[in-house]
């Protein structure tokens, strides 16, 4: 019994010395954490910064770029979006302060770092401005006159003049888009998981964060706390292409990296994409646009997740899909404004550099523009035009630095008053509420002899066009639908497992019962949908996994097929390569 009880202290002596060592151990882990491996740790930058190491220099990219060949790893599309492959409880994304160097082409523009300077205390949590602030009121370029324009114009030049290390800066703050959306900044608590601010839930309120405190810097620096960010309203007819005034060479607001064949006074396409111009008179563009703002904005946006995008949670694969105007007129006036003759269309092309153009703050807001007229102007029929109420919308955060150069961090909640953060729009008409298209007939002819489709095994690579006939739900269930419910349900044509090339611009559309869908006119009823991507720059090789949703009810309203058992789909590839995993009809309620 004394040699065990020797033996048991002995081993207990050993137990204690390993312990103390491995105490030792993490703490000289904690003074030197990315001494091995800094994605293993969730560090904020206050603390990257105390270590004498430059947090612009780590990149976690290697470890998680050699596992996998994918973008993202969007597993099979559910119409709530909740995070089914991992089978954790989803939370709101929460960006940490820790941001690593993203990846960009060989052939990319400098500067090549995206990540903002690093702060020297942690964040303040953001309080709304007094509101007995002046409220500011932003209106279009074409309305707001010379003088305003020439002050915008000396909010950028002086930004231009701060240091670069000034987070103020427009070197900065050009910087902010570019590391939100390549992913370098990370999620908390989760280092090896990037911020995406694009294709999800996420994409309105961030750009309003964005812009918000954009413009206070620019009020700042003028010494004019009313001064309001001028907006590009290239959704009317008298905003329809790039405004003179940023195309004086002369000014602070000229680019010279945009496309120059479509410099003013060229009418924009809102359905542009990068194979060719289409041939219409600048009057019949000018129909066409309407009638695109139209299926975005009304028919094809009745509900918060068809309009703001699908729910992306902490731990999700990124781009789980984006709403209607994401698509287009965002994706396709960015790509019309960048330069077609570079690579990856910059500036404005592409998401890491299109926040050098000055132009990029006006288009977006009119983005923001959209979401309040979405949210107050539009009404069909007792479907509600209203935001998430979900918590993991409300209580997601960005990092961004306010007009005193303090870090803040900003939830979507926040940004959901626009009267509480003190601005507002000027009016501005909207032409294309009532430019609901029309239909053409004779594009949906039987198949000869009756004979069904040709069957079409998914996944499909699209590398021509694909008609498929998708059965709508059971005729029984649409008619044991009420008014009421057929008031607040859409009926909707959902796109799964859509794996994009990430390398490329990739686009293809959505017709509706157009079995002969070169028959129909641009801007056709049966066009039901766009998808559309800017380029991944740095992601060559890999794949953007992501959905897509179309809404039908009014579409088969106009068609005259309310009724039928099934809806023929024909999706027809315009540019890039793109995988189809498959084809459904749901109803959704919001």
């Amino acid at each position: 019994m004394a040699t065990t009880s020797s033996s048991s202290n002995g081993t207990l002596l050993t137990l204690r010395v390993l312990l103390f060592c491995a105490l030792a151990a993490a703490a000289t882990t904690t003074l030197l954490p990315l001494a091995a491996s800094p994605c293993s740790h969730s560090l904020s930058r206050t603390i990257l910064s105390a270590t004498g190491l430059d947090p612009f220099l780590l990149s976690c990219a290697g470890d998680d770029a050699s596992a996998s060949p994918s973008l993202s790893s969007h597993g099979d599309d559910d119409v709530d979006g909740a995070n089914h492959e991992t089978g954790k409880a989803s939370r709101p994304i929460v960006t940490d302060q820790l941001c690593i160097k993203g990846e960009l082409p060989p052939d990319a523009l400098p500067p090549f770092q995206c990540c903002p300077p690093a702060s020297a205390s942690e964040p303040i949590n953001f309080t709304f401005p007094d509101p007995g602030e002046p409220l500011r009121t932003r209106r279009p370029v074409h309305v707001v006159g010379d003088e305003h324009m020439a002050k915008y114009a000396r909010a950028v030049a002086l930004m231009k003049s701060l240091p670069v290390s000034d987070p103020r800066s427009f070197y900065q703050q050009a910087n902010v888009h570019c590391a939100y959306c390549t992913g370098a900044h990370r999620q908390a608590g989760r280092p090896d998981m990037g911020v995406q601010i694009h294709f999800s839930w996420l994409f309105f309120p961030f750009h309003r964060a964005y812009l918000y405190f954009f413009e206070r810097i620019a009020a700042k620096l003028l010494g004019d706390p009313g001064f309001a960010l001028p907006i590009w309203s290239w959704d009317v007819p008298e905003g329809m292409g790039i405004p003179e005034v940023f195309a004086d060479v002369a000014s602070p607001l000229y680019d010279p990296i945009r496309e120059p064949s479509h410099a003013p006074p060229k009418v924009a396409d809102l359905d542009f994409f990068l194979q060719g111009e289409k041939n219409l008179t600048d009057q019949e563009v000018i129909l066409h646009n309407l009638r695109v703002m139209y299926r975005q904005m009304v028919s094809g946006a009745t509900l918060p997740s068809l309009f703001l995008g699908q729910p992306y949670r902490a731990g999700d694969a990124e781009m789980p899909g984006p709403g209607t105007v994401e698509w287009a007129p965002h994706n396709t006036m960015h790509t019309w404004t960048g330069d077609s003759s570079r690579p990856n269309a910059e500036n404005m092309g592409v998401y890491y550099s299109a926040g050098r153009d000055p132009l990029f703050y006006p288009h977006h807001g009119n983005i923001d523009r959209l979401w309040e007229t979405w949210r107050n102007d539009i009404a069909v029929g007792r479907r509600r035009r209203a935001d998430f109420d979900d918590p993991d919308w409300l209580d997601s955060s960005f990092l961004l630095y306010d007009e005193e150069a303090r870090l803040v961090r900003i939830t979507v909640r926040d940004v959901l008053d626009a009267d509480k953060l003190r601005y507002t729009y000027g009016d501005v008409a909207v032409p294309w509420l009532t430019a609901r298209p029309h239909i053409t007939p004779g594009v949906n002819p039987k198949p000869k002899g009756g004979l069904p489709l040709e069957s079409v095994r998914f996944p499909v690579s699209l590398d021509a066009a694909a008609t498929v006939e998708v059965r709508r739900p059971p005729r029984a269930q649409q008619l044991r639908r009420s008014l009421e419910e057929k008031a607040q349900e859409e009926e909707v044509l959902v796109i799964e497992g859509i794996e994009a090339d990430a390398g490329d611009f990739v686009r293809f559309d959505v017709y509706v019962n157009a079995r002969e869908y070169y028959k129909v006119p641009v801007g056709g009823r049966e066009m039901a949908g766009t998808f559309a991507t800017l380029k991944h720059p740095g992601k060559e090789g890999m794949v953007v996994r992501t959905s897509m949703r179309v809404a039908l009810s009014e579409v088969l309203e106009d068609l005259g097929a309310q009724g039928d058992e099934s809806v023929t789909v024909t999706l027809v590839p315009v540019r890039g390569k793109v995988r189809i995993g498959g084809l459904k009809i749901v109803y959704m309620e919001e």
